[in-house]
């Protein structure tokens, strides 16, 4: 019943990936089912104009460049996917408020915000188990 819950709550997060990943499918890319995520992957490895990030999450939807690229983060985009089990469609405005405040700093955007450092702790964590 909790996961019900947490799939209920970033329900909107998650169709807004779903979207996405629906494009990719579109335009040549493929989806798998891991762990009661999907993932969109694109396919060519090449980075393209509209996707210039090897991958990104959205609820429980992850987009990637390809599957290599989506073995190799999905410790990191995994944190992601807890991460707005616990803020829900709040992770929208959470995230981009993080980086905010660490430009506003004079800090790097990306890899000072907060949800970052705490997925690649948790990617860190991964690798050495």
């Amino acid at each position: 019943m909790v996961r019900l819950l947490k799939y209920i709550w970033v329900a909107p997060c998650s169709l807004f990936g779903l979207g996405c990943g629906l494009f990719l499918l579109l335009i040549g890319g493929s989806v798998r089912q891991v762990s009661g995520i999907l993932e969109f992957s694109l396919g060519s490895g090449n980075t393209i104009p509209f996707f210039p990030f090897w991958a990104i999450t959205f609820g429980h939807v992850v987009l990637g460049l390809n599957e290599a690229v989506l073995e190799y983060s999905r410790a990191h985009e995994l944190e992601h996917v807890r991460q707005y089990e616990v803020w829900g469609v709040l992770f929208f405005l959470a995230y981009p408020a993080s980086s905010l405040w660490q430009l506003l700093r004079g800090r790097n955007p990306y890899w000072h915000n907060y949800f970052e450092i705490q997925a690649r702790r948790r990617s860190e964590r991964a690798d050495h188990s």
